[in-house]
C-alpha cells in the first residue's frame, strides 16, 4: 500500500517545577490552498496571531503565580463546589487552585484534517473505550475546552484513533509498527503543511491519546509530542515529565461502568484476603499462577477462568485486597476495578506510572508488591494492620470519583482528571514560539 493511500510539564509546575508543586484509505482529507482574497493583509494577521500568543502565554503566567500562592496556604477556600482534600492527595491546595485555573483557561484545539473512522471517532465499549471518550468529550458541541480559533489555545490534539488503524487498516495478525507509524507521520506532515502551529514548538504542545498498547509506537518520531497513553511503560520510552497515563476502564455494550455502593462494599463482608482473575500472559502473571493458581485456601483467590456460578465483580466485593498484576502490556483495568468495588488495589508491575501520579499518593490507597515478592502476597497482606487497611479502604472511595466515566462528562472525573494532566504539561512549557 502506498503512502498516498493513508493521505485522502513538570507535574503541576516549569520543566521541574510545575509538575513537582503537586507532587510535593483517503482518511486525511485534502485541504484547499487559500486566495489571497480569503486573507487581511499579512502584516495585519501577524500581528493579530502574535498578540494573541502573548495572551496565552500571560494568562499561563498568572495561572502559575496562582498556583505557587495556593500550595502555600493551609486551606482552600470552597467557591466552586467540591474542594479535595485527604492524604491522597500530594497538594490538595495547589491541585484545586490548578484545577480552577484549567476551567478558567485552558483550551484546546481539534486538528480538522482527517476522515473517520480513523480521526475524529474512536472505541466507545471495551478495553480501549477511554480513548474513544475522550475524542468524543473534547469534540463535543459547545463543549467549554474547546478553542474557537487555533490562535487561542493552548494545545492542539491530534485527533487519531490508534485502535481504529489496528481495526480497518490491518490484515489479520499482521504485527508490524509500518502502517501505522506511516498513517501518524502523514498526518504529522499534513498538519505541518497546512498550519504553523506544530512548526513553531515542535510539537511541544501537541498531543495524542491511545489506549491500545501499540499506542506508544504511533509517534515515536515525534519527540516533542505529549502522548496520553494507557501503555505507560518507561521500559519502552514513556516519559512521565512529557507523556501522562490514560486510565484503563472496560466497557460493556455501552454500558458505562459505575462505583458500587459503599453499603455493598462495606469492609465487615470481605473475606476473601486477595482476589485475582484473568489470564496467564505477559512476563508478571505466570509468576503469580505459579504460585498461587493452585493454592486451596480461600483467603487468597487466583482463578485463570472464573468458575462457573462464580461473579467476578462479586469476587471483587467480598474481597479486601485486589491483585492488579501487568498482563501483556503494564495497564490493567483491574486497577480502576478494585476502585470501583471499594478493593484496595496491589499492583504488582515494574515500569508502569500510574494515572495522575502527580496529583494523588498511590502509596496512600494502594499497595505496591515487587515482582520478585509475588510467592509472600499472603503474608505481605496479612501483615497489614485493620487500622492501615481501613485507611486505605476509605482512600480508595475518597478516590473513586476521579476515575468515573460520565455522558456529558463532570467536574473531577476521569475526563477532567486527563485533561488536567495535560493542563500541567502544558503549565511546564514556557514557550518564546
Amino acid at each position: 500500500m502506498k503512502s498516498s493511500l493513508y493521505l485522502l510539564p513538570l507535574l503541576l509546575f516549569a520543566p521541574a517545577i510545575y509538575l513537582n508543586e503537586i507532587n510535593r484509505g483517503g482518511y486525511i482529507a485534502p485541504t484547499t490552498a487559500p486566495t489571497a482574497s480569503s486573507f487581511l493583509s499579512s502584516t495585519v494577521i501577524e500581528k493579530r496571531i502574535d498578540a494573541t500568543i502573548g495572551a496565552v502565554e500571560q494568562g499561563l503566567e498568572r495561572a502559575r503565580a496562582s498556583i505557587r500562592r495556593a500550595r502555600a496556604s493551609i486551606r482552600s477556600k470552597n467557591g466552586n463546589g467540591f474542594v479535595p482534600r485527604g492524604s491522597i492527595y500530594r497538594n490538595p491546595q495547589a491541585f484545586y487552585r490548578s484545577y480552577i485555573e484549567m476551567e478558567k483557561r485552558f483550551k484546546v484545539w481539534v486538528y480538522k484534517e482527517g476522515n473517520p473512522p480513523i480521526f475524529h471517532t474512536g472505541p466507545m465499549n471495551g478495553l480501549y473505550a477511554t480513548e474513544g471518550h475522550f475524542m468524543s468529550e473534547i469534540t463535543r458541541p459547545k463543549s467549554p475546552f474547546a478553542a474557537r480559533c487555533p490562535e487561542e489555545a493552548h494545545v492542539f490534539y491530534i485527533p487519531i484513533s490508534v485502535f481504529n488503524v489496528i481495526i480497518y487498516v490491518y490484515k489479520r495478525k499482521q504485527y508490524t509498527y509500518v502502517p501505522l507509524k506511516r498513517i501518524a507521520d502523514d498526518y504529522i506532515d499534513v498538519i505541518k503543511r497546512n498550519h504553523r502551529f506544530w512548526n513553531r514548538t515542535s510539537g511541544a504542545d501537541h498531543f495524542m491519546v491511545a489506549c491500545h498498547d501499540w499506542g506508544p509506537m504511533a509517534f515515536t518520531r515525534s519527540e516533542g509530542l505529549i502522548r496520553v497513553l494507557c501503555n505507560a511503560n518507561t521500559s519502552e520510552g514513556f516519559d512521565p515529565r512529557r507523556d501522562a497515563t490514560l486510565p484503563e476502564i472496560n466497557i460493556f455494550a455501552d454500558q458505562i461502568s459505575q462505583p458500587n455502593h459503599p453499603d455493598l462494599s462495606s469492609p465487615s463482608t470481605r473475606s476473601i484476603v486477595a482476589f485475582f482473575a484473568g489470564r496467564d500472559h505477559g512476563p508478571v502473571r505466570p509468576i503469580l499462577f505459579h504460585h498461587w493458581g493452585n493454592y486451596t485456601g480461600n483467603d487468597v483467590v487466583v482463578y485463570e477462568h472464573v468458575p462457573k456460578g462464580v461473579e467476578y465483580s462479586e469476587m471483587m466485593r467480598k474481597s479486601m485486597f485486589c491483585l492488579c498484576p501487568s498482563g501483556y502490556e503494564v495497564a490493567s483495568p483491574r486497577i480502576v476495578e478494585a476502585i470501583y468495588a471499594g478493593c484496595v488495589p496491589v499492583i504488582i508491575s515494574k515500569a508502569y506510572v500510574l494515572p495522575f501520579n502527580d496529583v494523588f499518593d498511590w502509596s496512600k490507597m494502594s499497595i505496591e508488591i515487587p515482582i520478585e515478592r509475588i510467592a509472600e502476597i499472603k503474608t505481605i497482606l496479612q501483615a497489614v494492620s485493620r487500622r492501615k487497611y481501613l485507611m486505605l479502604y476509605k482512600r480508595v472511595l475518597q478516590v473513586q470519583k476521579h476515575f468515573v466515566i460520565n455522558v456529558p462528562a463532570q467536574r473531577y472525573d476521569v475526563f477532567h482528571m486527563t485533561l488536567h494532566s495535560l493542563w500541567l504539561r502544558r503549565l511546564d512549557l514556557r514557550l518564546s514560539y
